[in-house]
């Protein structure tokens, strides 16, 4: 007991006194979700507006594939990239490989899918309200896609944080392909990992608070939105 709470008191003073180890993991790992995060908006929002906006043969398999993807392993995510990046693979000649750059690769490999998925749930039921008026207007696709992505902002920002949580959380794939190199390509997670299988547990528990917090503030904005939506909806109504 004594020794558990001197573990407690020593991760506290890491936060308060700003180890530079532990805020320069947390630094990255903040760095690396939210690029992977940017990457998987920019290609997710559209594919998901195109998805609720149009219908095509075979697009019922396209849905149902993007719904299966949320559930992608992250180990499996981390090989395919592995193979992909390693010096035998299509990639390899860039030296990508345990670099920052690889641990976005697969995070966006994995948010994607969830970017896609929700975003095209949110926007299908605008559609069905916004279909007349588009054709009213006489909107080309692009713009009629630009105002869905727009009206349903808050609720696309919502799905956009849980694609955050989820890219924050992760540690498998993100250890296969960044290796968790000290000072280089080691994140919250993996360095949990690392530091209690070391025994180093003021380090560890240091680090799992920050990740708590963060955790709890996304769900908590995520949550907010989700009221304000819903809300917004009821009175639109």
């Amino acid at each position: 007991m004594d020794d558990f709470s001197h573990a407690f008191a020593t991760a506290f003073g890491l936060l308060t006194g700003f180890d530079p180890g532990l805020w320069r993991i947390v630094a990255l790992s903040l760095q690396v979700a939210a690029t992977a995060v940017l990457v998987a908006a920019v290609i997710g929002l559209p594919l998901g507006a195109l998805l609720a906006r149009y219908r095509f043969p075979g697009h019922g398999l396209v849905v149902s594939a993007c719904n299966a993807l949320m559930g992608l392993p992250p180990v499996v995510a981390g090989l395919l990239v592995y193979l992909l990046l390693s010096r035998s693979g299509p990639l390899g000649q860039y030296g990508l490989l345990f670099t920052p750059t690889a641990m976005v690769v697969v995070q966006s490999l994995l948010v994607l899918p969830i970017v896609v998925a929700l975003s095209r749930q949110v926007l299908s039921g605008l559609w069905e309200e916004y279909a007349e008026l588009m054709a009213s207007l006489r909107a080309g696709p692009w713009r009629s896609l630009w105002a869905l992505i727009v009206d349903a902002r808050l609720g696309l920002l919502t799905v956009l944080l849980a694609g955050f949580g989820r890219a924050m959380a992760e540690v498998g794939a993100v250890m296969i392909v960044g290796g968790n190199i000290a000072g280089h390509t080691r994140t919250m997670t993996t360095a949990i990992a690392l530091e209690t299988s070391r025994g180093d547990l003021p380090l560890a528990l240091g680090l799992g608070m920050v990740l708590l917090v963060l955790v709890l503030l996304v769900n908590l904005v995520a949550t907010w939105l989700g009221e304000r939506v819903r809300r917004a909806q009821g009175l639109a109504a």
